[in-house]
C-alpha cells in the first residue's frame, strides 16, 4: 500500500503495513517508510 512520507515528501510503498481501527471506527493503515524509517499513516474506507 502506498502512503505519503512527510519527511521524504514523496509517495512510497509502506513497509510493515498493519490495518488499524481509529477511535471513530474508521479503518486506517500504518507502517514505516522504507527509505527513512518515519511512521506513515493512511486513512482508508469504511
Amino acid at each position: 500500500m502506498q502512503a505519503y512520507c512527510v519527511k521524504c515528501k514523496e509517495k512510497r510503498e509502506m513497509k510493515d503495513a498493519k490495518e488499524v481501527t481509529m477511535k471513530n471506527g474508521k479503518k486506517a493503515v500504518t507502517g514505516l517508510c522504507p527509505v527513512c524509517g518515519t511512521k506513515m499513516f493512511k486513512i482508508g474506507g469504511k
